[in-house]
């Protein structure tokens, strides 16, 4: 469901999928400009901490954010929400919180929504809701339809609360829909749960609405995010990372005194040795440079990826990066059905990158239009031979998409592929094409006529048709 589009609020614009870094004003360690000439068209900052601040709380309001952080892409601010679930209570009011935002000139503002923690049990799930809710319809009442208010979808790990959360703002008329408190999903490593929790929320918000994952920064898992269909990124997790001496990749991270080399191309990378960064007193700014140059690079390897029709190959090259985002990926694979709709029906290429390639959309899709293949009364299907006459249509076969006419022979997905030495899991989900064909074709006699190498396993997948060796 990875999709590239455009967010446009405020007079601008920023291109999606997009990562939108955090910015502290008290602690810039790479300062909006910078941000901006490294390609970053949208950030967020906290309006609480502006609101708390002496140092900028009546400039901003002179001076307005834009101006203030030296920016002039798109700007989002929180609420204080984050401040909201670690200390358990903060003295400004949604409708207080809202009107600040409006006041410093955010672009995006965000209610004070309250976030669940994930082992909150139903009960508390579903009163905290009601909470954000009620905040969300405070503040379409107060500020209207056109406010350009984001609507958090909350409800826990608990995937029926954020349905109904969805639901609910979609009916409210909200475009712009973070799915928030999974922070700590990410953080355990709980991403079979994040799966459940974004496919709960993204049966029921509008296609068109933007959707944000709230503090999703590590590049290791935007690809897999991206297929899920969510939009936009942000988080610290650059500087974060930097001030611990943590050093990210596109697999993961490393600490910086691991490396005896640096496995990247940009500019701190191939100016600076490990020893060379360790020694610095800089360090945790040339590690945060590098930290955010890798990210956006995800980025738009992500977005080239969807332009390309690649996306799948680069989220299984992506979750063999840690095992419980490959477990989470296995897990999206039941979701194919759901995801097919929204997937480009012609790509450049299909790489079939072992048995979780079987479950992919393009397959799924490919045995949906068996039954649109215009059949004679005789139909042959030829595995791994050669059948010159005596039917009156005659079918190719290869795995793990099954049979085809030889008109589609150059046509995507079965032209444009590259399919290793056949294994049972492709073959058996070729089988399956058989048997689709079978079906909706009940007036054809179909023989299958195989190479005498696969026709003991393909007979055993095809018990009620005519399964011949092939004798040349």
């Amino acid at each position: 469901m990875g999709r590239l589009g455009k967010l446009s609020v405020g007079g601008r614009t920023a291109r999606t999928p997009a990562l939108l870094p955090v910015i502290n004003p008290h602690l810039q360690i790479i300062t909006p400009a910078e941000m901006r000439s490294m390609g970053v068209e949208a950030l967020i900052t906290n309006a609480y901490i502006f609101h708390q601040s002496e140092q900028f709380r009546s400039e901003v309001r002179e001076r307005g954010l834009h101006d203030l952080l030296g920016f002039d892409g798109v700007i989002m601010t929180d609420s204080g929400s984050f401040q909201l679930s670690v200390y358990g209570d903060i003295s400004i009011t949604n409708t207080e919180t809202l009107a600040y935002q409006k006041a410093i000139g955010s672009d995006i503002w965000v209610p004070l929504d309250i976030p669940t923690s994930p082992s909150a049990d139903r009960e508390t799930a579903g009163r905290e809701l009601a909470i954000t809710m009620e905040r969300l319809r405070e503040a379409r009442s107060v500020f209207g339809p056109d406010a350009p208010v984001a609507a958090p979808v909350q409800g826990g790990i608990h995937t029926d609360l954020r349905k109904q959360a969805a639901e609910e703002i979609a009916g409210m008329g909200f475009s712009f829909c973070p799915i928030g408190a999974v922070v700590p999903l990410m953080e355990s490593y709980r991403y079979r749960d994040l799966l459940s929790v974004v496919m709960a929320a993204k049966t029921a918000i509008p296609s068109s609405s933007c959707v944000h994952l709230f503090g999703a920064g590590h590049p290791a898992m935007f690809a897999f995010a991206v297929a899920l269909g969510c939009d936009i990124f942000d988080s610290a997790a650059y500087a974060l990372y930097a001030k611990e001496g943590r050093y990210l990749t596109p697999h993961g991270s490393y600490r910086l005194s691991e490396l005896s080399d640096l496995p990247c191309s940009c500019s701190v990378c191939r100016s600076h040795t490990p020893d060379k960064i360790r020694s610095s007193g800089g360090k945790e700014r040339l590690l945060a440079l590098h930290n955010l140059s890798v990210t956006l690079a995800e980025i738009s390897r992500i977005r080239q990826a969807i332009t390309d029709g690649t996306l799948w190959e680069l989220v299984d090259e992506r979750c063999r990066g840690h095992p419980q985002l490959l477990a989470a990926y296995r897990d999206m694979l039941l979701h194919t059905m759901d995801m097919e709709p929204h997937d480009r029906c012609s790509k450049r290429r299909f790489f079939y990158r072992g048995d979780e390639s079987c479950q992919r959309t393009e397959v799924i899709r490919y045995h949906g239009q068996v039954s649109r293949f215009r059949c004679g009364k005789n139909v042959a299907v030829a595995i791994g031979c050669r059948i010159e006459e005596g039917f009156d249509s005659i079918l190719s076969f290869k795995p793990p998409f099954g049979p085809y006419p030889p008109e589609l022979c150059e046509t995507f997905p079965i032209g444009q592929n590259e399919i290793p030495p056949w294994d049972e899991t492709m073959m058996r989900q070729g089988c399956a094409g058989i048997r689709t064909l079978a079906e909706k074709h009940p007036e054809s006699r179909i023989v299958v006529r195989c190479r005498a190498l696969w026709y003991p396993f393909v007979r055993g997948e095809l018990p009620d048709l005519e399964v011949v060796p092939d004798e040349t």
